[in-house]
């Protein structure tokens, strides 16, 4: 089962809107405390959750050995409420309540050079992944950090989350963002997108999970020693922009802040288009490799991620 083919487990509107009511009431501790027993009856009486949930650490655990990644009854009751907390800091972070001194990056040389591109208004391309919270990133961006606001152009699924994203753009504040269906990308897709990398702009894209719309644009490759198929598009429009191209989680610590962790590709001027791309293709399955072994519980992939031959 490909994860677009799942229906979406999101609360109703209505349901979404109280909780955003009680947050602007009683604060955020509260609204985490909701999200448990929402989490708790999801992870109860969704046969898919539990299926794979436990499928997909079984994979992760015989592979690494991580006990973090162990597919106890407990361990994926705790994946599902991470994700179940991540939508919360989501909802703080679109109504720019959510504090950017909380992020940091790992690697500092990584930070520096990354802050001296964007200062210098040259265009960044990032492929993200749903490791982790990379939503966290606008607290960043919208408070200047990179510099005068650099405009953001994200790729989100239309057709999977509908319900939440409906209810996020409904509460968020003002901010320099434009949003593209990742099922429709095509020629003129890019060609805007380009224009907009020239500009200073930077794009964001999930590199981890095949769209609906290009569900036979793929590449396969060995993850966690089971085949796996990854969205080959992403990366075929990152090769397109002809800018920096960088693979990015930010991971929730124990401290209530969130790590960033980085990797810019950098191409091999003595190999071909077609081998620098197989060359980024293979560098971001290992780039989300490491990030999921380090984070087993914020690898939020609720669908059969290991179904696939190599």
């Amino acid at each position: 089962m490909k994860w677009y083919q799942l229906k979406e487990q999101a609360a109703g509107e209505k349901r979404l809107m109280l909780m955003w009511f009680m947050y602007r009431l009683f604060g955020k501790k509260i609204v985490q405390f909701v999200a448990a027993f929402v989490a708790f009856f999801a992870f109860c009486f969704s046969k898919e959750i539990k299926f794979f949930t436990y499928k997909n650490l079984k994979v992760i655990y015989e592979y690494t050995g991580n006990n973090n990644a162990k597919p106890t009854l407990f361990n994926r009751y705790r994946l599902v409420l991470n994700y179940a907390f991540s939508l919360v800091d989501r909802m703080e972070v679109f109504s720019n309540n959510f504090n950017s001194e909380k992020l940091y990056f790992e690697d500092k040389t990584g930070e520096q050079e990354l802050i001296s591109l964007l200062k210098s208004g040259c265009g960044v391309f990032f492929i993200s992944s749903h490791a982790g919270n990379i939503e966290v990133l606008r607290s960043f961006i919208n408070s200047g950090y990179f510099g005068a606001n650099p405009h953001v152009n994200i790729f989100l699924s239309e057709s999977q989350c509908r319900i939440f994203n409906d209810f996020l753009k409904k509460i968020q504040q003002k901010t320099s963002v434009s949003t593209y269906p990742v099922e429709q990308i095509n020629a003129g897709t890019a060609i805007e997108l380009k224009d907009r990398i020239d500009n200073g702009e930077i794009v964001f894209i999930a590199g981890d999970r095949v769209s609906a719309g290009s569900s036979n644009v793929t590449f396969k490759t060995k993850f966690f020693g089971k085949g796996t198929e990854f969205p080959a598009g992403t990366f075929k429009l990152a090769q397109l922009m002809e800018a920096p191209v960088y693979f990015i989680a930010a991971l929730k610590a124990p401290d209530d802040a969130y790590k960033i962790v980085l990797k810019r590709f950098a191409r091999a001027e003595e190999c071909s288009k077609s081998q620098n791309l197989a060359k980024m293709q293979q560098e971001y399955a290992e780039f989300l490799e490491k990030t999921a072994t380090e984070v087993p519980l914020q690898f939020y992939h609720f669908y059969d991620m290991f179904n696939e031959a190599c």
